[in-house]
């Protein structure tokens, strides 16, 4: 073995992977040139550029990689393959370069169609008449240039890929030693060097893997631009993404097949139309409490109900929550099912007044211009509030910077910016005391006229939990003095007690919050509840007499509302879920006869079950679609007998398929 052949080989192919990078850029200005309606900033095509080339080492860096196991690594082994090692490496990378070219070119016929880039629409193509997409690209757009393209660009790609290969190599005798151990133990080191240069080139220039390059860290510079942010991914992104991303079958069904599912939760003999939300018309009886000059809703990043059982209070995780909810004008409620399992579809759901169902609908350009008719911030525009939203991370995750303000708010507030960008954080956003204390300081000090809604998500309480917090006043064995066994054996697992610690932690953070605006404004309507639950408890250290959650205490959230004239009888459902809340605020704040649109009943009156896209329960069962499993709906810990049963099917399918309806007809949206 010459273990110079593989190191002169492998500065080639590293020169050689740097065309792949050197065409995507190229793809992405003429991206940039043909769909541009307006100039860009060069700091934007800066950031856009420099951020698509880390972004798309992802696939790119494999260029390097199968060059170097396939043709570099052979040579130093196999003499007869080295006068044809340059040929083949040529061969490759000219291979790779033409799926580039053919990715971008499907890339941009797409873009024409839909105004987005490869999104889950193309899994749609597999079972479309195949006549038609190519009388589509012959005749709309210049098939035939495109292919007489091919020849021409590939030939550029060889030459170009034979320039590279005659540039002068660093031989190896200059750094390793000449033989023996040494030269081995160089020979070693280069090898490894090349695999950790590989991870390097595609994490991104790092070898964090959570710091690898994606579609929420796009650079807030770029994605504040539409077009800039969809140029920012290569095409081989694109498609890897769209093609993992299930479409929703509420998405792939015509008209006639949607209204057969819809027609289980519409009203009885209710004539077909095009805006079925439309017949989901409600009206309020009249205001039960004086209408607040402020309403906040405070979305708790995993704020779940399981720590907020009795059996569980020893623990003393929310403590703070407890001390809140004691008020005789906080109402709680023990089992509220969210409207996702993840963070995005819970909070999108939330605004919309509809399940975002996993369609991830804050990602889809028709709804960064428009929105459901009747959602959150539209509906106290006409109660006379002002609203505003405030989040502890950048509001490029989840390209909620288009997202929210389409929705209907008037003012959008991200953590880093309003605490500053050295403000401490977590991969998520700013740490949750930091940024509610902005928050409130800014609220505070307000000169606005009129009443106000605010709506704040945090993010803290998240893996990986390294945050340092018995800066912030966390001690294990004074949370948990009434469960001293459980505190001593929980000290000794690290990772446990700080997950214990986030949970304390931003459980204190968000009632402090609540209880200075219940001080600074006395008149104040507040809600406090989680986007969704987590295995937050650790009943691997007998917190319970069993070792895992029941079903409630693995999807049940918080939730919690206070108003000076609130009381429990106003709210007598036992059962909720997420998209009870805004009916149920409405009822409570909104004169007599105003009009709104929902599928969902507040929980000013009694629930006899609630539906979710994933769960549904009644006031004695819980069940989860996903498993189709249930158990009693019961607050206990101990074991909970389980059976294989599945209820509410058909009205689970039609709220998914309410979505889907206004998901495939755009123009049923209104603009604000």
């Amino acid at each position: 073995m010459d273990f110079s052949y593989f190191f002169s080989g492998a500065q080639a192919d590293l020169l050689l992977m740097l065309l792949a990078p050197l065409a995507c850029a190229m793809f992405r200005a003429l991206f940039l040139w043909r769909y541009r309606t307006h100039a860009f900033t060069w700091p934007q095509l800066a950031a856009c550029f420099r951020y698509g080339f880390w972004w798309g080492m992802d696939f790119n860096a494999y260029v390097f990689l199968i060059l170097l196991l396939c043709v570099s690594l052979p040579t130093a082994i196999f003499p007869s393959v080295r006068p044809f090692a340059d040929g083949l490496r040529c061969a490759l990378v000219t291979a790779y370069l033409g799926i580039l070219y053919l990715a971008f070119i499907g890339k941009m016929i797409f873009y024409d169609h839909f105004h987005d880039t490869f999104n889950a629409t193309i899994r749609l193509g597999i079972h479309a008449d195949k006549k038609n997409f190519a009388d589509i690209f012959f005749h709309q757009h210049h098939g035939g240039l495109v292919l007489l393209g091919i020849p021409v660009y590939l030939a550029i790609c060889v030459l170009a890929a034979r320039a590279l290969l005659m540039l002068p190599r660093l031989p190896y005798d200059m750094i390793a030693p000449p033989d023996g151990a040494a030269r081995l133990a160089c020979n070693v080191i280069c090898f490894v060097g090349a695999i950790v240069l590989f991870y390097w080139l595609r994490y991104g220039g790092t070898l964090n893997h959570r710091k690898k390059p994606e579609w929420d860290e796009v650079p807030p510079r770029v994605k504040e631009d539409t077009l800039l942010a969809k140029a920012a991914m290569d095409d081989l992104i694109a498609l890897e993404l769209a093609w993992k991303k299930r479409v929703s079958d509420a998405e792939r069904h015509t008209d006639d097949e949607s209204w057969s599912y819809l027609t289980s939760i519409l009203p009885e003999h209710c004539p077909r139309t095009d805006h079925p939300l439309s017949l989901f018309a409600r009206s309020t009886a009249g205001p039960r409490v004086t209408p607040p000059s402020h309403i906040f809703f405070l979305l708790g990043e995993s704020h779940a109900q399981a720590p907020l059982d009795p059996m569980y209070h020893r623990l003393g995780l929310m403590e703070a929550s407890l001390r809140f909810r004691s008020s005789p004008h906080t109402v709680t409620m023990d089992h509220m099912l969210s409207a996702g399992m993840t963070s995005r579809p819970s909070l999108v759901s939330l605004f919309t007044g509809l399940y975002d169902s996993d369609m991830e609908i804050n990602e889809m350009g028709a709804f960064w211009q428009r929105t459901f008719p009747n959602s959150l911030p539209q509906l106290l525009h006409r109660l006379g509030y002002r609203t505003e939203y405030w989040y502890g991370g950048y509001l490029n995750h989840g390209s909620m910077e288009h997202f929210v303000p389409a929705i209907g708010f008037d003012a959008w507030h991200a953590g880093p910016e309003i605490c500053g960008e050295d403000a401490p954080q977590t991969w998520l956003g700013v740490y949750d005391h930091i940024f509610l204390e902005e928050a409130a300081a800014r609220i505070e000090a307000s000169t606005e006229d009129g009443p106000v809604f605010h709506f704040l998500y945090t993010t803290s309480n998240h893996g990986p939990y390294n945050m340092p917090y018995e800066k912030y006043g966390f001690d294990l064995s004074r949370v948990m003095k009434d469960a001293p066994e459980v505190a001593a054996r929980i000290a000794r697992d690290k990772k446990v007690s700080r997950r214990m610690a986030s949970i304390w932690y931003a459980d204190q953070a968000l009632i402090r919050f609540a209880e200075r605006m219940k001080k600074d404004f006395p008149d104040s309507l507040i809600i406090i509840t989680g986007d969704h639950s987590f295995g937050a408890l650790p009943y691997e250290y007998d917190v319970a007499k069993r070792r895992e959650p029941t079903i409630r205490e693995a999807v049940l959230t918080s939730f919690a509302m206070y108003h000076r004239e609130l009381t429990p009888d106003m709210l007598p459902s036992r059962i909720g879920g997420h998209m009870n809340i805004l009916p149920t605020l409405l009822e409570l704040i909104a004169p007599q006869g105003f009009s709104y649109l929902s599928p969902f009943a507040p929980l000013t009156q009694p629930l006899s079950h609630v539906v979710t896209p994933y769960c549904w329960e009644t006031e004695d069962t819980i069940g989860d679609f996903r498993s189709g499993e249930a158990q009693p709906l019961k607050i206990t810990d101990g074991p909970l007998p389980t059976e294989h049963l599945v209820r509410f099917q058909e009205e689970r399918d039609a709220l998914c398929e309410l979505t889907g309806w206004y998901v495939r007809h755009p123009e049923l949206l209104e603009q604000r």
